[in-house]
């Protein structure tokens, strides 16, 4: 056979290979139903991974001051990652290895804590605790590897409830390459809001004084992936994906899709529930997330709304409110997508066991000063600044009993552990689902059962409503360290 015969051959082989794989797609991926350009205004960018090994996302991550657009003719001066809110979307598979490599050039120190991810103690992001704080100017990498399938967040641990409410957050994904849901689009959905005067200039951070701090202060405008009101189009009944973060710093979202749609909730903070369930409303308190399938309908031409109804997480958090729209999703002009039901999911889910478990418990309480009529969140008695901590040994699993004597619901976060939340009757709330944030509403109770691995360290657990953090309620867990190593630092 010559040359120009076997080249010809070879392009005719080529060409037919490319022919079968257009007409056989469909069957062999899941092609997105939706029309083309459906996400453009809401899609979030993603960050950029530098490193050729398939196994390694290595990304670079600049804190810096930047204008950004939150609404048509609405430019503020934020503190952003790489220039943008939120920061760039981090993408990765389970047993990947993270490097990031961060510069700080905001106008004060900063760091990176990565919210939901059990990651060594060096890379949580905690000053004092896991590290210096990155002063202006210098960098740091974190360097970690992945080992949970879910979504996370990322944001600072300096100043966190002015740092996060002037912009810095981003969403952190990590894929299991063995899960197939038969859906094609997904969505990553970061809630936040920002408080801004008329010309779009940030509000101080403590506004209020110590009466904000007691309610956590919201922003004036709410956001959808860095935007106010943003617009999605979407064909009837095809099914979509939400992965959704509440990385707002003190706000509540309840989100509601309209009469005659459900979200079918598959995961949460840790990945995979135990068995997907349906929701007319989801609830996120501020740090959780969700993990859902939707599948708005509607006639063509019509418009869906996502909204956040009222909520009740305290004193002040539904008198002379509104309701706030979210995102508008537009019916397109197609046919009407024949996808069936929602699909459902499982997830084997093996509980801890409360025999032999050891008991902490966390009383959550609010102070006034008599003297300046100033007020101090405590926990246990103690302010984050001179907490005691609580003592564990590696592999130990405990059972706190958190009661929230307060006015105002707290979502707890613990900083590098999943825990589950127990009823009534210390048996797992079903479906079973690996937490790292849960509400604690005001005046009520809840039993969480955590077990402590091998890393040992200092781990903070702290309200992520932030300014309730920085105004005292936070502690830590000291694992696998002596007591006499325990110094409370200032809080972040």
């Amino acid at each position: 056979m010559t040359a120009a015969r076997t080249t010809r051959l070879l392009a005719r082989t080529f060409a037919l290979t490319l022919l079968w794989v257009a007409t056989t797609a469909p069957a062999l991926a899941n092609d997105s139903p939706q029309p083309a350009g459906w996400d453009d205004q809401i899609k979030l960018s993603e960050a950029v991974d530098l490193n050729a090994d398939p196994h390694i996302v290595e990304v670079t991550l600049e804190a810096r001051v930047a204008t950004v657009t939150v609404a048509p003719g609405v430019d503020v001066e934020a503190w952003t990652y790489n220039g943008t809110i939120p920061g760039p979307l981090i993408r990765a598979q389970v047993g990947d290895r993270v490097i990031v490599h961060y510069t700080n050039n905001l106008p004060r120190p900063s760091t990176v804590h990565w919210h939901g991810l059990r990651v060594p103690i060096e890379m949580d992001g905690v000053p004092g605790y896991s590290q210096p704080p990155v002063e202006v100017g210098d960098s740091f990498t974190y360097d970690f590897v992945v080992p949970d399938a879910g979504t996370f967040w990322y944001h600072p641990h300096v100043m966190s409830a002015a740092q996060v409410g002037f912009g810095l957050y981003g969403a952190f994904v990590v894929e299991d390459p063995e899960e197939n849901l038969g859906v094609a689009d997904e969505l990553v959905i970061v809630l936040s809001d920002i408080d801004t005067d008329d010309n779009g200039k940030l509000r101080s951070p403590d506004t209020g004084g110590s009466l904000g701090m007691v309610f956590g202060r919201e922003g004036n405008r709410v956001l959808v992936n860095g935007r106010e009101h943003p617009t999605l189009t979407a064909r009837a009944g095809a099914p979509q994906r939400w992965r959704i973060v509440n990385a707002a710093k003190s706000r509540y979202f309840m989100l509601d899709l309209g009469a005659g749609h459900v979200f079918r909730k598959i995961g949460g903070d840790g990945g995979l529930t135990e068995y997907s369930e349906d929701h007319d409303f989801l609830v996120l308190g501020a740090g959780e997330r969700a993990d859902v399938l939707v599948a708005p309908t509607a006639g063509p031409g019509e418009t869906l709304m996502l909204r956040s109804v009222l909520h009740d997480r305290g004193f002040g958090s539904t008198e002379y409110r509104d309701i706030e729209d979210l995102v508008a999703i537009t019916i397109a002009d197609m046919p009407p997508y024949a996808a069936g039901p929602l699909p459902e999911t499982t997830r084997e889910i093996t509980p801890y066991s409360t025999e032999g478990a050891t008991a902490v418990d966390l009383t959550l309480t609010l102070s006034q000063d008599p003297r300046d009529k100033s007020f101090e969140y405590r926990i246990n008695g103690q302010p984050g600044w001179t907490t005691t901590p609580v003592m564990a040994d590696l592999g130990d699993v405990q059972l706190w009993t958190v009661e929230n004597t307060t006015k105002w619901s707290h979502p707890l976060h613990l900083h590098g552990f999943f825990f589950l939340v127990l009823d009534e009757h210390d048996e797992p709330v079903r479906p079973l689902e690996w937490k790292d944030t849960v509400d604690i509403p005001f005046e009520k109770t809840r039993r969480l059962l955590v077990r402590f691995d091998e890393r040992p360290g200092t781990w903070i657990f702290h309200c992520h409503i932030l300014d309730h953090a920085q105004g005292g309620m936070l502690s830590a867990v000291q694992l696998g360290l002596p007591a006499s190593e325990f110094t409370p630092l200032a809080v972040h």
